[in-house]
């Protein structure tokens, strides 16, 4: 297996894992605002780690710095509305499929703007992803 398809595969536990926290804040009516600072603050010390392990400097161009700005803006509001939604009494098994949709979103957008081949292949993939997420929504 390729490294990147590894780095996937651990995106995919990691990401998991901390949806499922949003679920027990949610549950537990942690208040979202600040759930998300402290979120945010143990985002940072990763990143600061990360720097200080590679010894590599912080370095962004402008245009990356406002597109961190922007996904980190649409990160934002995601998280918010996942614990809101979960502090509303919203079902995991309902919520996480729904907004698991969203890598909809990202694989259209690939295609679009990086002008990614669509196949046949790709196209069935997306599509038994949205009937799953039905299956799995009901």
């Amino acid at each position: 297996m390729n490294i990147p398809i590894l780095l996937a595969i651990l995106a995919l536990i990691t990401g998991g894992v901390a949806r499922f926290s949003w679920k027990i804040a949610g549950f537990n009516r942690a208040y979202g605002p600040s759930y998300m600072l402290v979120e945010t603050i143990a985002f940072g010390l990763v990143a600061v780690v990360m720097h200080l392990v590679q010894r590599h400097p912080l370095e962004l161009s402008p245009k990356i710095t406002g597109l961190a700005v922007f996904g980190g803006a649409f990160a934002g509001i995601t998280v918010f509305s996942m614990l809101l939604a979960f502090r509303m009494g919203g079902e995991g098994s309902r919520l996480f499929p729904i907004a698991g949709l969203g890598v909809m979103v990202s694989t259209i957008l690939a295609f679009i703007v990086y002008d990614e081949p669509v196949t046949v292949t790709k196209l069935l993939g997306l599509g038994f992803g949205v009937i799953s997420i039905m299956f799995l929504s009901r």
